[in-house]
């Protein structure tokens, strides 16, 4: 055994290193595990990331038992899953006051696949009821604040996770992403969140598996190459569950030339989407250094109308929400305990028609074709993460953006909806900082298939920038 780090240079380190220690012995999983909940209880107090977590002595006590029997991928390496996933034995809350003490039987396929690996479950990151919005805060557990400033929100869904990571109490993190839950706290915190190419993370099955398709699971950490390890953890073929995709080798283009790769920057959709001053530059800065590298970055014109993207997402997004949660809007009690947010998106769902469904599902169809189309030139798309900079905490979400008024809950994050819409890989990347230091990020994305090939662009980037640890959070 070598000398032990000390507890700062440990969590601070990237997770590859970390496994690779463990694995090798040059670390302890107990030393390891001191390290991040010493990190934990000194900065997590003021970030509220972390919540649910386990008694110390019992994750010692998980760690020593590591150090005896190691294996697996992450055999050893702490991990906080998210709130939204259910661990067997650990509170699982869904943001929700309804589940306030739930205590779940079984565990989530992310659960399950993460202990499969050897990671040890250390409690949940935080995240808003239900998922619903893009900002971490909840009456279970309150807000998650940003690390970058502990007034400004974590953003979310995955806000819990990647103030985590930003913070440095967690080296890998689990995240799920239906409208920008990964992409956008990975902006609003200065690290990287992949979501993947539909089917390739599988769902649970449970519930509907052939309709929801809007929806995956993703990893996050604060480089492509950690992504990438986690996502070999989560991905592959859930037989029991229909569309899955085949798992591959995610670090087995890295180190592709960027030189002669085309990528197509979508801006501001051509003016549909509002954004705040300084977010299309920092954006295209970010876009420099690709360039800088042999890329070629083009101007795009929006390839589909914004407006018919939007009626297809807000009708295919409310319809699965009253199927899913119909008994929280019908049954009165459950309805009082209910965030209004969810409640509009289910009210409004349960006044759907199968034809109002199925054209949404056609808009879908046709927007799909289109992108494909669109690949044929470009390796790469790019898009802002958000519309906006990190925003108060307090807020429940932002009412306008540069003097436009945002007509729902959500409006103001529907620059993640074309990458969602269609199930694209979507690698959400560190982009720079605002004047008063706050982060911003940039989505990159291709067509169905290409996962490797976008975190290699990411990785080749990231090299050049390294933005999580060349500009880290001071707590």
């Amino acid at each position: 055994m070598t000398e032990t780090p000390t507890a700062l240079s440990l969590t601070d380190r990237d997770a590859v290193s970390l496994v690779s220690d463990l694995s090798s012995g040059a670390l302890s999983p107990v030393a390891l595990m001191t390290a991040v909940l010493d990190r934990i209880e000194a900065v997590n107090p003021q970030v509220n990331a972390i919540v649910s977590l386990r008694p110390r002595d019992e994750l010692l006590a998980e760690a020593r038992a590591v150090d005896a029997t190691p294996g697996g991928p992450l055999a050893g390496l702490p991990i906080a899953v998210k709130d939204l996933v259910a661990t067997k034995g650990l509170r699982t809350t869904w943001g929700s006051p309804l589940f306030a003490d739930f205590i779940p039987a079984a565990d989530d396929l992310v659960a399950s696949r993460l202990r499969a690996a050897g990671a040890i479950i250390i409690g949940k990151t935080n995240t808003p009821e239900w998922g619903h919005g893009s900002h971490s805060f909840n009456p279970v557990h309150g807000p998650t604040r940003n690390p970058y400033d502990l007034g400004r929100s974590a953003g979310g869904s995955s806000g819990g996770a990647g103030a985590a990571l930003a913070a440095r109490m967690l080296p890998l993190a689990d995240g799920s992403d239906m409208m920008g839950s990964l992409r956008n706290p990975a902006a609003f915190n200065n690290v990287y969140g992949f979501r993947p190419s539909w089917g390739l993370v599988p769902k649970d099955a449970e519930g509907d598996t052939f309709l929801s398709t809007l929806a995956t699971e993703g990893p996050m950490g604060r480089s492509p190459r950690d992504v990438a390890l986690l996502l070999s953890v989560l991905a592959g073929p859930n037989p029991e569950v229909p569309f899955c995709r085949p798992a591959e080798d995610y670090t087995a283009r890295f180190g592709d030339s960027l030189r002669g790769k085309r990528i197509g920057w979508l801006g501001n959709w051509g003016g549909a989407y509002a954004t705040e001053p300084g977010i299309l530059e920092t954006c295209e800065a970010a876009l420099a250094v690709f360039e800088e590298f042999g890329a070629i970055v083009e101007p795009l014109a929006p390839p589909f109308p914004a407006e018919k993207l939007w009626s297809s997402w807000t009708t295919l997004r409310a319809g699965l929400n009253a199927g899913a949660k119909r008994a929280f809007a019908t049954d009165p009690d459950k309805r009082a305990l209910t965030k209004p947010e969810s409640l509009w998106e289910i009210d409004q769902g349960m006044t759907l028609s199968a034809e109002a469904f199925y054209e949404a599902s056609k808009l879908r169809s046709a927007w799909y074709k289109r992108a494909a189309r669109t690949f044929e030139r470009f390796d790469a798309l790019a898009l802002p993460s958000a519309q906006v900079w990190p925003f108060p905490v307090d807020w429940r979400w932002p009412q306008d953006i540069a003097g436009r008024k945002m007509d729902t809950y959500h409006r103001w994050m529907e620059v993640v909806v074309p990458v969602s819409l269609a199930g694209l890989p979507c690698l959400g990347l560190p982009a720079g900082f605002s004047a008063s230091g706050l982060p911003m990020g940039m989505q990159l994305f291709g067509p169905t298939g290409s996962d490797a090939a976008i975190l290699a662009m990411g990785d080749a980037y990231h090299a050049a920038t390294d933005w999580p640890n060349r500009r880290p959070p001071v707590l």
